[in-house]
């Protein structure tokens, strides 16, 4: 009896481990100053296997982007936003709980979409659409709740829910900047005491 053949190599564990190294470095230290051998010394990959998956730095950079960072928004501000029992809690609750989970890792390497966003928008066209449609997704899932929110005679405050969702996105943002600058949170929190007061 023919003794069934075990695979041993693992295509999407090796894939995974290679999104994941990337989505750090370039979180940590840009994409331009991460190289490919970079990642495939920090995956424990073959430089054959990192090019089989993603053919060329770029392919990387937009599976990090449509993967890993879309993942975290969609954790982090998405998910909150939606099921939140009002917009304003979701918004103040993504605020809090990032700035908690900075505080406790003791460090700010800044928002992973808009380092991202600085870095590469200028740079080639279809890595800023990749960027732009996060953004998109940030900002529509806050205007819909907005809109649920007005439906229910509340959010009197976002009398333009689209608007008002990219003054969020940019109080987010740009807090986040401001913390990775002065590695604290303080402007994050600031931030979000802010639009506590205007969504009161």
């Amino acid at each position: 009896m023919a003794r069934a053949k075990i695979r041993t190599n693992d295509p999407a564990g090796l894939r995974n481990r290679v999104l994941d190294v990337a989505a750090r470095s370039f979180q940590a230290s840009g994409f331009a100053a991460t190289s490919t051998h970079d990642v495939v010394r920090m995956a424990g990959v073959t430089g054959g296997a990192l090019h089989h998956h993603f053919p060329t730095k770029k392919a990387l950079a937009l599976a990090v982007i449509g993967e890993r960072v879309a993942a975290e928004l969609g954790e982090t501000w998405v998910a909150t936003v939606r099921d939140a029992p009002s917009a304003a809690a979701g918004i103040l609750q993504a605020f809090d709980t990032v700035a908690a989970a900075l505080d406790a890792q003791g460090s700010v390497s800044g928002c992973p979409l808009g380092n991202l966003a600085l870095e590469l928008s200028l740079a080639d066209g279809d890595l800023r659409e990749a960027l732009a449609h996060e953004y998109r997704t940030w900002r529509d899932a806050i205007a819909e709740r907005l809109r649920r929110d007005r439906d229910a005679g509340n959010a009197v405050y976002a009398p333009d829910p689209e608007a008002f969702a990219n003054v969020v996105i940019a109080l987010f943002s740009g807090a986040m900047t401001i913390a990775k600058a002065e590695q604290d949170t303080a402007a994050l929190k600031a931030a979000a005491d802010q639009l506590r007061a205007i969504m009161r």
